[in-house]
């Protein structure tokens, strides 16, 4: 019976992670195509001004501890990976609620409020993700109480600046793209498979 209670716990925990994958999988691909559209609407001497200007921008989201490279995400622990998913999720709940003033009303994006949606549904999915590898024990993550470093900045930042909605757009791809990547590490972590490559 016991084996039953723990197979049945494995398979559900399976399925959260799945869904938390293709949750933040749909995420990257929606930022990406924002991304690609606000370009694309965009003159040539504003794309070229903007193509150099993002490798030397800083996104918020830098605050946030993390792994910087793949070694060390592949050396992190699953909880580990999960807290920062949690964050950089947790980072976007506010600024997602601007990323409309960021893309013309031309372009076929999905709501803003759609996107918040979608970062609230996978938040709630992590939080469930984490609290299962806990299984009880507290939650002795101190960063879970730091305040993000995001409402004064986006609070600030002009719908009509287009650098600064270019870099809103380029971070939020960014941290979708971590989260992607953290995700699935931490997936493969629940496996117990050493070969957790990226």
């Amino acid at each position: 019976m016991v084996l039953l209670v723990n197979q049945g716990r494995a398979s559900d925990n399976q399925r959260l992670f799945n869904n938390a994958v293709i949750r933040v999988q749909h995420l990257h691909q929606l930022a990406a195509k924002m991304i690609n559209d606000f370009e694309d609407s965009l003159l040539p001497e504003e794309r070229r001004q903007l193509s150099k200007i993002f490798p030397l921008s800083f996104c918020n989201s830098d605050y946030i501890e993390a792994p910087t490279g793949k070694d060390e995400t592949q050396k992190s622990s699953m909880l580990k990976l999960l807290r920062i998913s949690f964050r950089l999720i947790e980072s976007w709940e506010f600024p997602s609620q601007t990323l409309s003033g960021t893309v013309s009303n031309s372009l076929t994006v999905g709501s803003p409020n759609q996107i918040t949606e979608k970062l609230a549904d996978l938040k709630m999915g992590i939080s469930v993700l984490i609290k299962g590898c806990l299984d009880g024990q507290p939650n002795m993550d101190d960063n879970d109480s730091l305040p993000l470093p995001f409402e004064d900045f986006y609070l600030t930042m002009g719908e009509n600046n287009l650098r600064e909605s270019f870099r809103l757009l380029a971070c939020f791809k960014k941290d979708m793209h971590k989260v992607e990547t953290y995700l699935r590490v931490a997936n493969c972590r629940r496996s117990l498979d050493s070969n957790c490559t990226l």
